[in-house]
Formats: structure tokens, C-alpha cells, sequence
């Protein structure tokens, strides 16, 4: 009988625990509470692998199961963006909602604009698994997902869907890409610039992946012109409220002399884009600390790629002379890293490994530190900021390359 009351008191007081524990994660997680993602969730996240991790964010993105921002963007981060009014310049990049599947979501978080894909014409796997791989103690990733597409005519309509709810208010980026096997590049990115202009805000070019083989090829002087140009006609041939800003999204692994044709090519009349996005993953190792992480192969971001993609922010800013806006992307982390991206001549930033690492209340973080460096150094917004420090690390890069 004793026996019997001991047994249904510990259950009385396992269910209660149980519950407690629930409540107190249900609350923890809807409130966004930054050390309840911190040292629970994400910890519990890295347990299980990176693509699971990515596909269960998605599912909660998709869903609306992430909290709600509840902070007001600061007066300081409102900057106009290709004739759009943005609250904050902070998106989310490429490559975590690939299939365009958690727009609406990803800008209740607090992202000032989402861009989706890599989208390709027809549908692919991508390369096999596993292919996603996390050190939180390099704080970075490396993939080689080698662009998994359900393809345009699904990603469509799921942006079609989205758009017909009237729930996105937002600025949204599709970025294109190439299928694997397809030997006419041109025709694949022409096939995308039709079809999603008329529902995408901005367009991207992206030739930048290290994932598809031969891809990067397409940042070459005579093949970068000769693509660009051709895109740049077919968007004239547009309905005029169809012709969208188009972006091209760079490698940050150019020797000196790519960044120079790259410029010609970018700055000429036929080819003259309107954007940059700088910069993609690298195929760099330097300074890992995880040794069986750096024998991966793939694209690698995060906090290794920080310098390096700021660096070549500030070259393309001061060789192009600050005239086409930059969207600066690659180990941002905080406040402060935002702010050098905006040195270094980003007029808005882009956001992956932190989000993925981090989970959402990593966007509030940066955007209230970058507000308070503001204020400190005495800028009223964001575009006093633009390209101050450009010269001076443009000019180490030269250093570095001669040592």
C-alpha cells in the first residue's frame, strides 16, 4: 500500500517537473529569450546534424512557430533600398530558405529583407549527404549542398502563395542559379530573370558557389561580360514595372586581377549592374581550430570568413568609387561586426551562421549594438557611415598581398 503511494507521488511529481520544464521552454522560446537559446536550445540543435538542424528551422520558419520581433527598429537603421524604404538594412541571405518556403516569417523575426534560393530551372538534389557541418568553436559551417532546388516552377508558386496571403510587406530577393548538368548558363539564368521578376523585388546572379563545378568560371572577364550583358537586355525587354534591380553575388577567393576585370565588367554601360553582394563562402581553411571540420570540402562561413569578405568589400567600394550599392555578407556576428561591413563600404548587410548558430534573437542583438555604435560615434544613420574606413583596408589588402 505504501508502496503504492510512493509510486503515484513520484508520477504526481514527474508530471509536474515534466510540465514545468515545458512551460518554462514554451515560454523561454516564444519570448526569444537570448540565453534560453543560447545555452539550451542551439546547444541541443548542434546535437543532431546540420541538415536536420537547417530542415527544422525551415519547418519552424514555415510554420510562424518563431517568435515575433518586439522591437521597434531604431530611427538610425531606416535606409532606402533600390527605391524600397527598409527599417533596418539587415536580411537574411541566400541559402537558408531555399525553396522560398518561410518568407513571411523570416521578416517577423526582424529581418529587414529576405532573399531566397539558390533557385535552379529544373529540380536537383544537390550533392549527396552529408553535406552541412558545424563547429561552433570556429563558429562557422561548411556546405556543399550544391544547390538542392525543387526548381523555378515550384518556387514560384510558393512565392505566389506567399504573395496572395498579403502578409509579406517586405523587400524579397530571389537568387538564381544554374543546374548542374546544364552546358548553356545564359539560358538558365534568362529563364529565371523572366519568371521572377515580376514577383521578386531584386534579382542575383549567382556564379559565385564553389559547389557546382565550373560555376565560378563565370566570374571570368569575357564570360562575366558576355552574361551580364545579354541579362541586361533581356530585363529591357521587360514590362517596364518588371525590370528589377539585378545583383551579382562574388566569390571572396578572387586573385587581384579578378577583382579588376571584375570591375570593368560590373562599371561598363552594357554590363553595369545594380549591386553587389560580397561575399559568398570560401573555399579558404585558414585558422580552424577544428581539424576534422577543415578537412571537409565546401563552401566555408561564418566567423573565418569575416575578414576576408569585408576586405574585398572595401576594394570593390573603393575601385568602383562607392557608385554601385553593396550588400556586405560573412561573419557578422554583433553590432560591431555590421558596423565594420559598413566601413568598409556595405550599404546593407546579410545574415546565415549567426541566425543558424544563434537562432533568432541573434537579429535583435545586432541591430540594437549597431544602433548604440551609432549613437556613440555620433552618425544619425546608417549612410554617414558608408565606406569611411574603405581606403584604409582596401590599402592593407595590398600589404598583405606583397608580404
Amino acid at each position: 500500500m505504501a508502496s503504492s503511494k510512493f509510486v503515484k507521488k513520484l508520477t504526481s511529481m514527474a508530471i509536474v517537473g515534466v510540465g514545468g520544464v515545458a512551460a518554462f521552454t514554451g515560454i523561454s522560446f516564444y519570448n526569444g529569450n537570448e540565453k534560453f537559446y543560447e545555452n539550451i536550445l542551439m546547444p541541443t540543435i548542434q546535437k543532431v546534424s546540420g541538415e536536420t538542424a537547417h530542415e527544422l528551422a525551415i519547418f519552424l520558419c514555415k510554420h510562424n512557430l518563431f517568435p515575433s520581433s518586439t522591437l521597434k527598429d531604431p530611427e538610425s537603421l531606416k535606409i532606402s533600398f533600390f527605391n524600397h524604404q527598409l527599417s533596418n538594412p539587415i536580411g537574411i541571405a541566400a541559402g537558408f530558405d531555399k525553396q522560398g518556403e518561410a518568407v513571411e516569417n523570416l521578416e517577423r523575426i526582424g529581418f529587414g529583407f529576405v532573399e531566397i534560393g539558390s533557385v535552379t530551372p529544373q529540380p536537383q538534389p544537390g550533392n549527396p549527404k552529408p553535406r552541412v557541418f558545424r563547429s561552433p568553436l570556429d563558429e562557422a559551417i561548411i556546405n556543399r549542398y550544391g544547390f538542392n532546388s525543387l526548381g523555378h516552377a515550384v518556387v514560384f508558386e510558393n512565392l505566389k502563395g506567399m504573395k496572395e496571403r498579403q502578409r509579406f510587406k517586405g523587400v524579397l530577393g530571389v537568387n538564381l542559379g544554374k543546374n548542374k548538368t546544364s552546358e548553356n548558363a545564359l539560358e538558365d539564368y534568362s529563364k529565371g530573370l523572366r519568371l521572377f521578376s515580376p514577383i521578386a523585388d531584386y534579382i542575383v546572379v549567382n556564379v559565385s558557389s564553389p559547389n557546382t563545378p565550373g560555376l565560378r568560371s563565370l566570374q571570368s572577364k569575357k564570360e562575366l561580360q558576355e552574361l551580364l550583358t545579354n541579362l541586361l537586355k533581356i530585363r529591357e525587354s521587360l514590362p517596364a514595372e518588371h525590370r528589377k534591380p539585378i545583383l551579382l553575388k562574388l566569390a571572396p577567393d578572387l586573385t587581384k586581377d579578378d577583382v579588376n576585370d571584375i570591375v570593368t565588367v560590373v562599371t561598363n554601360g552594357s554590363s553595369k549592374i545594380d549591386g553587389l553582394i560580397i561575399s559568398n563562402t570560401t573555399i579558404g581553411r585558414d585558422d580552424l581550430k577544428n581539424e576534422t571540420f577543415a578537412r571537409e570540402t565546401g563552401g566555408l562561413s561564418g566567423l573565418p570568413l569575416k575578414l576576408k569578405s569585408t576586405q574585398l568589400i572595401a576594394e570593390m567600394y573603393s575601385l568602383t568609387k562607392g557608385k554601385i550599392p553593396i550588400i556586405g555578407v560573412g561573419g557578422i556576428f554583433s553590432g560591431q561586426d555590421a558596423f565594420d561591413k559598413i566601413e568598409a563600404g556595405s550599404s546593407f548587410l546579410q545574415l546565415y551562421t549567426a541566425f543558424a548558430l544563434h537562432g533568432p534573437p541573434v537579429v535583435e542583438k545586432i541591430k540594437s549594438e549597431l544602433d548604440g555604435i551609432l549613437k556613440e560615434k555620433g552618425f544619425k544613420s546608417i549612410e554617414a557611415a558608408i565606406g569611411l574606413r574603405a581606403d584604409g583596408i582596401f590599402g592593407s589588402i595590398f600589404i598583405q598581398n606583397k608580404m
